[in-house]
Parts: C-alpha cells; structure tokens; sequence
C-alpha cells in the first residue's frame, strides 16, 4: 500500500507511545490525536488521553473530524478541566507525554510558538502563542516535537522568541525534548542537541542537512524508519482518520481551503444519511 509523509509521521508518533501511559495533547493537531489513535488501536489499549480540546481525560477515541472535533473527547471523558486548572494543575502533577508544533526550534530544543519576527510590535507573522507551554516545559519530562514541514525557517540558529526551555546542563526541573520526528526523519536531543537517528525512505542525509539552519548531529548509525504496515494504514485511514484530517498539517492556502470544505462536506452528508 502506498503511504504519504502524513501516514509516515502519524506511524512514528504511535510508535513512540508506550501502553499504560497518560498522552496529552493540544489545539489543532490532528497528526497527532491520529497517532494517539493509531497506537490505542494496535499496541497501548491502556492509554489516557489527556485533551486541550474540551480540557478532558479519556480512556477511549473515536475517529477524527472538524465540525465536531470536541465529540471524540468530551462525549468519552472521565474527568472535565478547565484550560487554566488543566495546564497549572493537572498536567504538571501527571505529567504526561506531549506532542508540540514548533514555529522555530533551536539545536538544543528551545521552541517559538508566539511570533516570527524580532519586533514584537509589528512581527512578520504572529503564530497561535505559547497557551501553557512556558508552564509544562519546565516540569515536563517527556516532551516530543512534531515538524510536518521540514524546512530552514522553522530549524533556525536563533529564535525570534522564545516559549519554552529547552536542554542546558544546569537544568534542575524538566528535560528538554526527548524526541523530533519530522516529514523527512526522526532526531533525538542525546547531549542535549538535535541528533539525527534515521531518515525517511526516500530521504537522504544531505538533503536535512540542506534544509535545517544549523549542523545536526548524526547519531553513529544511521537507520531507515520502517514505512508503515498495512494494518497501520488500513487502521489509519478507515477508523482512525477515514476524513483525512491529518493531511491539513501539511496544506496552506487554497490547497488548506479546498480539504476543509471537503471534509466538512463529508461530515454533513454522512450525518444527513
């Protein structure tokens, strides 16, 4: 079965998912409720979800949508939070797993998710703020980045802000980054800086090293990702995201447009019938 980087990035966050294990996750990350998903589904049917949508935990999913993305927790919770209880409470206490969207990331893990461009008053493009990241990152142990979009702007030498901490060796509260998987490979942060551990099929070496604004280090030996089997996508693509709202990761634009009006079409006639 042929598999998109989409399909690929979902199969590597479930693969990172270890059963029994609280999984948070944020606003408008549909790559990774899919591979929440994908992993309760095949291996870790003992997971809780921990949602910022609905401010929920669960213990059951249901496939992806968009016109009522607040049905596949809050119609399943155990638990209701408020965001500011969930994000100064609850989630530094548990402190789960959770997956965030970089606008920049840095070598040592540092990420800015407030605004590209050094003025703070007229930035270039201001991105969806740092909500409570500033607040987990310092406590968090096991935080993971996600990159559909691997690219010089994002992997930056500098970043324009700064939301969360990343790897110093004077830390005494949280980690860092433990783990980055991106469209074309999948990195750790070992002594504390970007460390490549394997491309993508089809992926070459040079090429992230083209498309990353600093030096990554390369782990001794470098692996190819296993692409994803066939239950993977057959799971993946009837009952865990049959909608395709994963791919909106990936889309801007009129291209971004088009899909959500498509899915949202599907919704409405699949609850017409």
């Amino acid at each position: 079965m042929e598999w998109r980087p989409a399909d690929v990035m979902c199969v590597c966050i479930a693969r990172q998912v270890r059963d029994g294990e609280i999984l948070a996750q944020g606003l408008a990350t549909p790559l990774v409720a899919a591979g929440y998903l994908l992993a309760w589904r095949m291996h870790a049917p003992h997971v809780y979800f921990a949602s910022a949508i609905g401010q929920s935990v669960c213990r059951e999913g249901a496939a992806i949508g968009l016109s009522r993305v607040e049905d596949l927790w809050l119609e399943r919770a155990i638990r209701l939070y408020g965001f500011i209880p969930a994000v100064a409470e609850m989630l530094p206490c548990i402190r789960p797993k959770e997956y965030f969207r970089p606008g920049q990331v840095d070598a040592v893990g540092r990420f800015n998710n407030v605004a590209i461009g050094r003025d703070p008053r007229r930035p270039r493009l201001r991105l969806p703020g740092s909500g409570g990241i500033p607040d987990v990152t310092t406590v968090f142990t096991d935080i993971h980045l996600y990159v559909p979009r691997h690219s010089r702007a994002v992997f930056v030498d500098q970043l324009d802000f700064a939301s969360s901490l990343g790897h110093s060796p004077g830390r005494r509260h949280g980690r860092g980054p433990q783990y980055l998987v991106s469209e074309l490979g999948q990195f750790d942060f070992a002594g504390g800086r970007l460390r490549l551990t394997h491309v993508h099929p089809g992926v070459t070496v040079e090429e992230i090293d083209r498309r990353t604004g600093f030096a990554v280090e390369r782990a001794s030996s470098i692996s190819e990702t296993d692409p994803p089997t066939e239950q993977e996508l057959d799971l993946l693509r009837t009952e865990v995201d049959p909608l395709d709202v994963r791919q909106l990761e990936f889309l801007g634009g009129s291209r971004r447009r088009a899909a959500i009006e498509a899915i949202l079409h599907a919704e409405a006639t699949a609850t017409r019938s």
